[in-house]
């Protein structure tokens, strides 16, 4: 007799669907003049699903014949992906109706693309991991060329899709490989597996390889990374705020879970690999930052230096690295939420600008919002005691700590490389951080800004501001850190 699954884990994803589905047909019958309503609606799903997700017991379980976990890993990420997700929509209203792209659709796609990522989160198997994967693809797709009258949002989507559809493709063929030389797709039963056991090493690494170079392209780590400026710079600027956030979060954690879970047996194969896409994705990100002068290319390239940091707690491979990432990747939502929700108030004359030099002088026309972008560029350049620092000190921390406990002395010091490079390009990337601050504050004021951005985005703004000047402190930082330990050592017991 199949045992029946067990709904009660579930029950935040059921929630979260059934109120998409609802959303959607409101926005279907109320057409245009409902888009206010569906993105209210859509923020407060955010929140129903986050008090689910904190209600639902967090004790290691697994239904639906070991495809889908909960645990305090998956709590935690979902959480995150949560926050993103409402922050995502709550930037772009303002937006979307000064754009005349207000459609109710755009919420919902956020919406269901989160749902996906929320299914990724508690995979149990690289089956239901590309279901996941699939169903916040396909979503994302749409929203990357959402403002299809443009020719850059058009050439974005594309190349979005066909890149994802690649990256895809290579994940599934890996997954063949896994399944065919293991007999399983399941984490749980790949965990146990080691050569000992008669399994064909090499025909699991070459699978191994291939589905984690699927999610790596969802990062957007080197080298797979190439899609990154141009959709950023080409998506309409939520969009943009959203792959930056959400979507990455989500796949971080699906990556984590997999090299932690499904191949950590197998971590002398993997950790040098995963070593040193991290060395190579913050050194391309820190140094091609610097010759970027549209803000969302220079965004973007700084994206792809962050995942490099949080790639070295990974490479790590053990519970403080783990412990690492999730602290880093909670402030990385924060001050780059913060971040793009300063560049969504840069319109002058109704229209959107996006060079660096239309923050010229900005402390002069608008100094709060000035003194927010200084603080997320300061905090995204590491500088004390500012959130991004924390994170920074987390993961080399993490780094140090696994090359002290290396099996061999060519391992540990590529781990001490790799976090003191890690550390010479924190430095570098303050050039480009610090050349912002020097627009904004230095040089000859620019056509001021319009002034009309929405409460919304003020409260957005003002918001990730203070979680990035005062995470350091302890009312916030004991709790997330507390948290974080307890979400890695469920990982990694």
């Amino acid at each position: 007799m199949i045992p029946l699954p067990d709904f009660g884990i579930v029950l935040p994803e059921i929630v979260f669907a059934a109120l998409a589905l609802i959303l959607l047909m409101v926005g279907t019958f109320g057409k245009e003049r409902s888009t206010g309503l569906v993105s209210a609606l859509s923020v407060a799903s955010c929140a129903i699903a986050i008090v689910l997700v904190l209600l639902t017991d967090t004790a290691r379980t697994v239904s639906f014949e070991n495809l889908f976990i909960v645990d305090r890993f998956a709590a935690f990420m979902k959480v995150l992906v949560l926050i993103g997700s409402g922050l995502s929509i709550v930037i772009s209203t303002g937006y979307l109706s000064q754009e005349k792209l207000s459609r109710p659709e755009f919420p919902v796609l956020i919406l269901l693309a989160t749902l996906g990522m929320m299914l990724m989160i508690s995979a149990n198997d690289i089956i239901s991991l590309y279901v996941g994967l699939e169903l916040q693809s396909l979503a994302l797709y749409v929203l990357a060329s959402f403002h299809r009258d443009t020719v850059r949002s058009a050439e974005a989507g594309l190349k979005y899709f066909v890149l994802g559809a690649l990256s895809s493709g290579i994940l599934l063929y890996g997954a063949t490989l896994v399944y065919g030389f293991t007999g399983t797709t399941s984490f749980e039963k790949l965990a146990v597996l080691h050569p000992a056991a008669g399994v064909q090493t090499v025909g699991l690494l070459v699978g191994m390889a291939l589905v984690a170079t699927g999610l790596i392209f969802k990062v957007s780590a080197v080298p797979f990374h190439m899609w990154t400026p141009d959709v950023y710079e080409g998506a309409p600027t939520p969009v943009t705020a959203m792959f930056a956030i959400a979507p990455k979060i989500a796949a971080m954690a699906l990556l984590v879970r997999l090299m932690i879970s499904a191949f950590g047996p197998l971590i002398a194969d993997w950790q040098q690999i995963i070593l040193a896409i991290a060395v190579l994705s913050m050194l391309l990100g820190g140094y091609a930052a610097i010759v970027q002068r549209n803000i969302k290319r220079l965004m973007a390239y700084s994206s792809i230096a962050n995942v490099g940091y949080i790639l070295l707690g990974l490479a790590a491979g053990t519970e403080r690295g783990v412990e690492a990432v999730l602290i880093y990747l909670s402030i990385y939502l924060f001050m780059t939420g913060g971040a793009f929700a300063v560049i969504l108030t840069m319109r002058r004359d109704g229209h959107m600008v996006e060079q660096l030099s239309d923050l010229a002088g900005l402390s002069q026309t608008r100094p709060m919002l000035a003194l927010a972008m200084a603080i997320f560029m300061f905090s995204l350049g590491g500088i004390p005691p500012l959130a991004g620092f924390v994170g920074k000190i987390y993961v080399f921390l993490a780094a140090i700590d696994a090359g002290n406990h290396a099996a061999t002395a060519a391992i540990a010091d590529s781990f001490y490389v790799a976090a003191a490079l890690g550390a010479a390009i924190s430095v570098v990337s303050m050039f480009y951080y610090l050349w912002i601050i020097k627009i904004i504050y230095m040089d000859s004021p620019a056509r001021p800004l319009d002034r009309s951005v929405g409460a919304g985005l003020n409260g957005a703004v003002l918001v990730t501001s203070l979680f990035t000047l005062l995470f350091a402190f302890a009312p916030i930082i004991g709790p997330v850190v507390g948290w974080a330990s307890a979400a890695a050592h469920a990982l990694t017991p």
